[in-house]
């Protein structure tokens, strides 16, 4: 049994944001999907105040040992979540629930989670911090100054645990992890994608319909290592690290280097059951090193 920020979590193995659309999962797998749930708490899809379409296609482009998207985070707003989705997750998960929440403003993110209060199905709360500051058109979380800021701004909006998704597209993450942790975050997690380009065969400019997007998969593994540890060596807050994990020996590396969790993205695309698999790997290598 882990604890992490309260909660009792049966294993270390959760999912990142977006890369796990479990109430998508139950139409396919049926029952059988919370029967032999892959993760030991869910993690939901970024919820924002008001509904994003997404960026137009194409919004994927699988690159050596990683994968390029450009989904924009298509979601129905906050209102849609907490009428449709939110009902749905709380009959059906067996797990506890974190939902994944952003805005351009504080006073977006203050909005949602005054929204998120009341709600007993969300145990815990992530926030993303890789949307552009429309002042400075940075990444909100690239910015130790502002991130604590922010923090101090929504932290007393709620009194779930607060986990801060920092970008890893910044000069020094460390400094924003410890930003977040000054302005009140329970725990931070990391890495994000990395920003990418494809660019269409033939020289026609960018593949993607939204230009750029962000990599993600085994290609990012070893820069979700060193920013895990570094990160884990400068807060004293619990850290979720992800980044490429496919198998428990990469699980192994990441809490190795200071996580206390981790969280399985694209390698659930290509195996649906990754997350119990990488936890049972896991928990083999503890037993094979007991022995």
């Amino acid at each position: 049994m882990i604890e992490f920020c309260g909660l009792k979590l049966r294993h270390p193995v959760i999912n990142a944001s977006g890369c796990f659309d479990v109430l998508a999962a139950a139409r396919v797998f049926g029952d059988e999907l919370f029967e032999q749930f892959p993760f030991a708490a869910y993690v939901s899809k970024t919820i924002t105040l008001r509904a994003r379409a997404g960026n137009p296609p194409p919004r994927l482009w699988e690159s050596a040992a990683g994968l390029i998207n450009s989904i924009g985070l298509p979601n129905g707003g906050l209102r849609a979540y907490l009428e449709t989705d939110l009902p749905a997750l709380a009959a059906a998960l067996p797990v506890p629930l974190i939902t994944n929440v952003m805005g351009s403003t504080p006073e977006e993110v203050g909005e949602i989670l005054d929204a998120l209060e009341a709600e007993a199905t969300v145990a815990a709360i992530e926030l993303n911090v890789s949307c552009p500051n429309v002042a400075t058109g940075l990444d909100i979380g690239a910015d130790p100054d502002g991130l604590e800021a922010l923090l101090h701004h929504v932290r007393p909006r709620s009194s779930k645990p607060l986990i801060v998704k920092l970008t890893p597209n910044t000069a020094d993450v460390a400094a924003c992890a410890a930003g977040a942790q000054a302005g009140g975050a329970d725990a931070v997690s990391l890495i994000n994608t990395l920003r990418a380009l494809a660019l269409a065969p033939g020289g026609s400019g960018a593949w993607l319909g939204g230009g750029s997007g962000g990599l993600s998969g085994p290609a990012i593994r070893t820069v979700a290592l060193a920013q895990v540890s570094r990160v884990a060596q400068r807060v004293t807050i619990p850290v979720v690290g992800m980044g490429g994990v496919a198998s428990g020996a990469d699980a192994r590396d990441l809490l190795d280097a200071g996580a206390t969790l981790v969280a399985v993205g694209t390698e659930s695309f290509r195996d649906p059951a990754a997350g119990s698999r990488i936890a049972r790997e896991l928990d083999d290598g503890f037993t094979q090193i007991a022995h």
